[in-house]
């Protein structure tokens, strides 16, 4: 099980926010250069990158942070957040990107995410982001009405290879993961499921790795690093024991 410890940025810098609210935002770092750096070196095999300013306009902001990133860490990095385009995607993979994250064009245009699916294969994730089972688009901020099983199933049938899954409502709450949606959705579909959402304390990972009915391929961890709970090292090391 992958631990995938995540940098979201704004303005340039590392925050989190609390349940997907902008309004709700804590900055940790403004080095986010530093900060995967750091994460590699207690040994992050995946980074997981946010350009939450990109999420809400619709179109990458933090190119400059991005490339930064890309060209200082040695280890595989996924990028989201405003990829709504073949073109945007391959920007970010010839810039070194090795997963694009694809999340509001999945709802808004499917024949489109199809495309993507086929021209990129293994390096564009389905990002599946969920508040009470139903999928939020455009940086969580509108409300879809369809359901986090329903889009997975259709991504799959229309070729993604991978899923990130998201509970909004555990997003930086550090209150332990939600079994029952991940379930529903690993239990839907035959592709890997990437969990995110609500880890606060090592005993977490432990859960999901001894009660999920198919266990995460990967594991994203934000806050609770940032926050000092665990440390990525020991996130890697209890993984790596399972």
């Amino acid at each position: 099980m992958l631990i995938l410890p995540a940098i979201d940025l704004r303005a340039g810098q590392c925050v989190r926010l609390t349940q997907g609210d902008y309004a709700q935002e804590k900055v940790y770092d403004s080095d986010p250069v530093k900060v995967a750096l750091d994460f590699q070196d207690e040994g992050a095999q995946w980074i997981h990158i946010v350009d939450l300013d990109g999420a809400k306009s619709g179109e990458p902001q933090n190119w400059d942070a991005l490339q930064s990133i890309l060209r200082s860490v040695d280890c595989s990095v996924e990028v989201g957040g405003g990829v709504r385009s073949p073109e945007t995607a391959r920007r970010l993979i010839d810039m070194g990107a090795s997963r694009v994250v694809v999340g509001t064009k999945l709802i808004q245009d499917p024949e489109l995410a199809a495309q993507m699916f086929a021209e990129f294969g293994e390096k564009i994730v389905a990002g599946i982001d969920a508040r009470n089972g139903q999928v939020a688009v455009a940086g969580w901020i509108e409300q879809s009405s369809t359901t986090a099983i329903e889009l997975a199933k259709r991504m799959e049938s229309q070729g993604a290879k991978r899923i990130i899954l998201t509970d909004i409502s555990k997003d930086g709450m550090l209150s332990g993961p939600n079994l029952e949606l991940l379930d529903a959705v690993s239990q839907a579909v035959a592709i890997p499921i990437i969990h995110s959402g609500g880890i606060g304390v090592l005993e977490d990972l432990k859960l999901l790795y001894d009660k999920a009915k198919v266990r995460p391929e990967g594991v994203i961890v934000g806050r609770a690093i940032y926050e000092g709970r665990f440390t990525v090292k020991e996130a890697c090391e209890l993984s790596a024991s399972f």
